[in-house]
């Protein structure tokens, strides 16, 4: 099962869809919805595997990216601002 989460402020993790990839209809919605939270300008990261006790992703940019085996993608807002 992949879980398709946004961060929100104030509420932590936001839960935008989840599915089987490997069920073709699931997959489609999960495809659907990934790109309906980028067309919303939101970046998407894919945690990785705890690494001696840091935390770090990978940010995706389409779909395919995502490692079959990834339990969940998280989507957060691009930082506002700048020089």
């Amino acid at each position: 099962m992949l879980r398709l989460v946004r961060m929100k402020a104030g509420h932590g993790e936001v839960l935008v869809a989840e599915g089987d990839v490997e069920v073709p209809e699931q997959e489609q919605e999960l495809i659907a919805a990934f790109r309906a939270q980028l067309d919303q300008g939101m970046w998407a990261a894919v945690p990785l595997r705890d690494r001696q006790g840091r935390r770090e992703a990978e940010l995706v940019r389409s779909f395919e990216e995502i490692p079959r085996d990834a339990e969940r993608v998280i989507f957060f807002p691009r930082a506002s601002g700048g020089s």
